[in-house]
């Protein structure tokens, strides 16, 4: 049997966290599973709280934020299993979701990353994701499929590639990761996940879905929804993830795109919702693009 290290990251939300600890313990029959929490600099250090009620769990205790990419990481560094099972602290597990996705990764060698179903927590009858199209690196746009459809049963029982897996929930195989390398810190916040998709693909394997397998999300619980740090982060690493990984005449047509179309809208969309704040935030994200490497891990934003 697989050993699994299940991974996710808390910053200021030790009851959501508890949450999901609380979801593993009531729904998981994997015998051979290892549960590591990294507290990613939190206000408060509650781990001697958490350790009274989950003490088989092991944590670990960054006194800096180092971001979703950073926080992972740590967690990956520690992970002993074969298989590194990363999910957002604001998900709840399902019956049978570990050993429906490990069955998968045994059956398919191929396979570097895999994600499961997953449905809206606060709708438990509605589709997240059940897939992502390629990315179209002239706009660096790709769609998630499935996304905000009653789940009628129409896409169960699909085990197979995709696009993207999805950062709330993704199963790797440890060779794949030392093959890739690990996720890169300086996207700090948004697209990281998408680009160490792209890296394990280029090591030589696939992503996939699996639809037998489900998670809940509470969509958008650390950063809220429509947040300065949300509006900085998605269009910085919006430009960075092109800037990574698009060929030279894709990134050049993405660059026009976005500074003649995308920049334009955004900032009359920020004026009529009273975003006054956000048009400083887009032109903060172009502008660490434009004088700062791919490499860089100067944020640009005040953590």
């Amino acid at each position: 049997m697989k050993k699994i290290s299940v991974i996710t990251v808390n910053f200021n939300q030790p009851l959501v966290t508890e949450a999901l600890l609380a979801s593993i313990a009531k729904t998981n029959t994997y015998t051979n599973l290892e549960i590591i929490v990294v507290d990613n600099g939190s206000k408060t250090n509650e781990i001697s709280r958490w350790k009274s009620s989950y003490p088989d769990v092991t944590y670990i205790r960054s006194e800096a934020n180092l971001g979703f990419a950073g926080g992972n990481n740590l967690g990956v560094k520690a992970a002993t299993g074969d298989y590194f099972f990363l999910v957002n602290n604001d998900t709840e597990f399902t019956e049978g979701l570990v050993q429906t996705l490990v069955d998968a990764l045994d059956k398919n060698p191929e396979i570097g990353i895999i994600s499961p179903k997953i449905k809206y927590f606060q709708f438990p009858d509605t589709l997240q994701y059940i897939g992502f199209t390629p990315m179209d690196y002239y706009t660096c746009r790709n769609k998630c499929l499935g996304q905000f459809e009653k789940d009628n049963g129409q896409y169960d029982h699909i085990t197979a590639p995709t696009g993207f897996c999805h950062g709330a929930a993704m199963m790797l195989r440890k060779e794949a990761v030392e093959k890739a390398g690990p996720m890169t810190e300086n996207f700090f916040l948004y697209y990281e996940e998408m680009d160490w998709n792209e890296h394990i693909k280029r090591a030589g394997y696939q992503a996939w879905v699996c639809t037998d397998a489900l998670i809940y999300h509470k969509e958008s619980v650390s950063v809220g929804q429509g947040s300065s740090l949300k509006e900085y982060f998605m269009n910085r690493n919006r430009i960075l993830f092109i800037r990574r990984n698009a060929p030279l005449h894709k990134a050049i047509v993405f660059y026009a795109y976005f500074m003649l179309l995308v920049v334009p809208r955004n900032v009359l969309n920020y004026i009529k919702q009273k975003n006054y704040n956000f048009i400083s935030m887009l032109f903060k994200a172009i502008w660490w693009n434009i004088t700062q490497s791919k490499n860089s891990k100067k944020l640009g934003y005040p953590i």
